[in-house]
């Protein structure tokens, strides 16, 4: 699953750092503290045959946090602190632990929560406008990356797609709505804190 900003706008000029969908993200990036929205999520298989759909609502506090709140009884949330990202499901009463560095190498996510150097992680390629979408390509340099490729959709001002390859040629898109930048967020939204009579798994 899933969602840090360089300060691109402090950035000159340089080599393979220009293009409309560079341009977005960095329009998107700029000044961004908050974002809410809503999102809806489809996972693909090798056949672009749909084999799991989900939607929820999305909020962001930067640097480094965020939340993913899934609809339904069963639906799970996904926390990042700023050092740990937390799945919670409910349903079987279970939570899953990871250091966040490890988690979001090479994702949208760390694109999008963490401060990052976005021209050294990743590979940058204009896709041009399709489907009435600017569209831009990340390819992320780092090969131990949960992921192969990431494609962002802009519309407007605004990020309207985002789509991950894993490697095992599977793709994950998020299509995002209601979007509501720099709102005031309550801090402990972004924080969890394990009831003990719950099961705890992780990478620690």
């Amino acid at each position: 699953v899933m969602l840090g900003v360089l300060c691109l706008w402090c950035l000159g000029p340089t080599p393979g750092w220009a293009g409309e969908g560079q341009d977005r993200l960095m329009q998107f990036l700029a000044g961004l503290e908050t974002l809410q929205a809503r999102f809806e999520q489809q996972i693909l298989n090798r056949e672009d045959n749909t084999s799991g759909y989900a939607s929820g609502t999305f909020e962001l506090l930067r640097p480094g946090r965020f939340r993913w709140d899934y609809d339904g009884e069963e639906g799970q949330t996904i926390i990042a602190d700023g050092r740990d990202v937390w799945i919670i499901d409910a349903e079987l009463v279970q939570i899953t632990q990871h250091r966040q560095s490890w988690a979001l190498k090479g994702t949208a996510a760390r694109l999008l929560a963490e401060e990052i150097d976005i021209a050294a992680e990743f590979e940058l390629r204009e896709l041009g406008d399709r489907r009435g979408h600017i569209w831009l390509q990340l390819l992320p340099r780092d090969e131990d990356s949960q992921f192969e490729s990431l494609l962002l959709g802009f519309a407007g001002n605004g990020l309207s797609v985002l789509e991950m390859r894993d490697s095992f040629d599977q793709l994950t898109r998020f299509r995002f709505f209601d979007i509501q930048r720099n709102l005031s967020l309550d801090p402990d939204r972004f924080t969890f804190d394990p009831p003990d009579s719950w099961d705890v798994f992780g990478s620690y």
